[in-house]
Formats: structure tokens, sequence, C-alpha cells
């Protein structure tokens, strides 16, 4: 789990806990330490690292969602390679790679999950493709060597399922929650069309001109991931940030543009209005959008100018209503 959960073994067994992942739903212990065992790096660039109940264990099975990462496009991306390192290596790890930015992810990561499937350590991979319906829609087991081979194929049908925005220009674009269960990034840059990363590329699809983060998932932790890719926020969301852990993951991660701070409003209503505002050309009419998170997409609010352009591309499920409350608050989708 890397830097997540404060990069403590409390933090993390309470991040599973809030998945109702304990030894108690499961039926067998489950080990949180941030101890780990360093290996021959074999002359690589960085030290190598293992977690120490793993590297004592008789053997290691990886399981891991294959998807496109949310900092950075190569071969491997999120997946069982990265889980090797990432996953396996704790926070010394995931620290050494970040320190080296896009390079370390995109070069070092291969370079560095090929030595540690090579230890004979990991025994299978079970990798999970999702549709774009955050379902499961392939499962598929690898040996060590065949991760390195299958893992490409698998992250190109999942780059194939991600699910898109059905215009693509949107001056403003609400995002009812954020959160580290929805997006390593707390909202998909791949979705949303930003990376905020230097030396990576931005997507050229979509072209948001504003966003509005208004809330933050529970299950969370306080962990605020994601909140920089946004223009405003609301004053609910930034009470709710720890950014204790927050800054532990941004430190680790080295690109500190996802965990700044954007203007933050009073209420829902505010943001809106500021979101409007930051989307410049007072007198164009607004394509607004509104979604629950980048992980829901399959019903999304759109303004009148928005649904003239995607009319026919969509089907229409209920007519215009107001989005606020009396409190300046939107209502539940």
């Amino acid at each position: 789990m890397g830097s997540h959960g404060g990069a403590t073994d409390e933090g993390q067994r309470e991040i599973l806990a809030s998945y109702g992942i304990t030894e108690e739903t499961m039926g067998c212990p489950i080990r949180s330490s941030m101890e780990v065992v360093q290996l021959d790096n074999g002359g690589l660039e960085l030290p190598l690292y293992m977690d120490k109940h793993a590297h004592d264990s008789d053997g290691i099975i990886l399981v891991n969602r294959i998807k496109p990462h949310t900092a950075f496009h190569g071969t491997y991306e999120s997946g069982l390679v990265k889980m090797s390192i990432i996953g396996l290596g704790k926070e010394r790890l995931a620290n050494a790679i970040h320190s080296f930015g896009i390079y370390g992810l995109k070069t070092l990561m291969p370079q560095a999950g090929r030595k540690i499937l090579e230890t004979g350590k990991v025994l299978l991979g079970v990798g999970i493709v999702e549709n774009a319906y955050d379902q499961t829609a392939i499962i598929e087991t690898m040996t060590p060597a065949e991760i390195l081979e299958r893992e490409p194929v698998l992250l190109d049908q999942a780059k194939a399922n991600l699910p898109c925005f059905p215009l693509s220009e949107i001056d403003v674009l609400v995002v009812d929650q954020i959160g580290k269960n929805i997006s390593g990034s707390g909202m998909d840059p791949n979705i949303v069309g930003r990376m905020r990363i230097r030396g990576e590329a931005e997507p050229e699809f979509p072209s948001i001109k504003s966003i509005v983060i208004t809330d933050l998932t529970d299950v969370s932790h306080g962990n605020a991931c994601g909140i920089g890719l946004a223009d405003v926020t609301t004053r609910r969301l930034a009470d709710k940030v720890d950014w204790d852990a927050t800054y532990m993951n941004g430190v680790t991660s080295g690109f500190y543009e996802h965990f700044m701070l954007p203007i933050v409003a009073q209420t829902d209503r505010q943001a809106l209005e500021w979101g409007i505002r930051a989307s410049h050309d007072p007198l164009k009419p607004k394509k607004l959008v509104r979604i629950t998170d980048t992980l829901h997409l399959d019903e999304m609010y759109v303004s009148k100018p928005a649904l003239e352009e995607i009319k026919g591309k969509v089907e229409i499920i209920g007519q215009p209503v107001s989005l606020f409350d009396q409190q300046g608050s939107l209502i539940p989708f």
C-alpha cells in the first residue's frame, strides 16, 4: 500500500477495515507492517525492498486491478508490476521510485518489477480489468513470467473500457466527491483530462475549463489526494482533509500539484458560481456537467447548451430541475 494510511501499519489496517477487509470477514490473519527487507538490486539505480512478512512467507500471490495510471502512461501502469514494487516495497520503495519522477515510474518501475519477479517469491498474479461501469470484466491468473507479457495486453483492454463524457468541451464540471476509493488521484485524470504532472503530456480529451469538487468520501480517511486537480472546492470538503495523511501521500509521490488546496467556497452553490466565473467568456451559454465521481459516468446532470450538443447520443431520464436546496447544497443524485 505504499505510503497510504499515513505510512503506518495501523493506518493501512484501518483502510482495509473501511473496505470490510478484516480478520473476521476474511477468516485469516492480516499482518500489517512497514518493516521491509532490502534485496539485491542487481545494479539498478535504486535500492529494492520487500515487505518483511511477504519476504518471509512461503510465497506471494499478487492481486490488483490493471488500469491506466493517473500520473503517467507507459507499457506498465497500474497493475501487478506496480504492486510488486510500490505495494510489496511499502513506503521505502514507493518513495525511492517516486523520487525519480516520471522516469522512475516509466523506466525504473518495470526494471525493478522484473527483478522482484525473478526472486521466486511471487508464485502467481491475478489481474482484474473493469468495464466502464466499475464492474469486473476480466479476471486472469498469470505466472510471474506471464505477468510481464500479459499485463500490457490487459492494460490496453482497460484503456478501451474507460468511461468518457459524451462531449469533448465542458465549461464547468461539478464532481460531487473525490476519494482514494474512487481513484489513486482522488478523481481520475484520464477521465477529467488533467494530469498536471511535469514531464507528462496533458490528455487531448476532454477539454474542461473549470472543475468544482464538493466532498470527500469517508473511506478516504481524510486523504484528499487529487484536490489540486480542481479549481474550486467547498468548506465541507476542506474541513474533512487530514493534511498529515494527504501530505504523506503527496510527498511520497512527488507530484505536489495534485495536493494543492484550490479556492474554497462556503457552499456548493457558491462553488458552482465561482467555477462558472473561472470558465470566463461570460456572454457564452455554459456547458455544465455534474457527475457523482469519475467512476460513475452512466448518469449525469447537464445544462441545456450541453444537452443540445449530445442529443441523440444519450438517454434523457429526467426533466430540468434545480441542483440546490434552500441552503445552497447540491440535491442528492
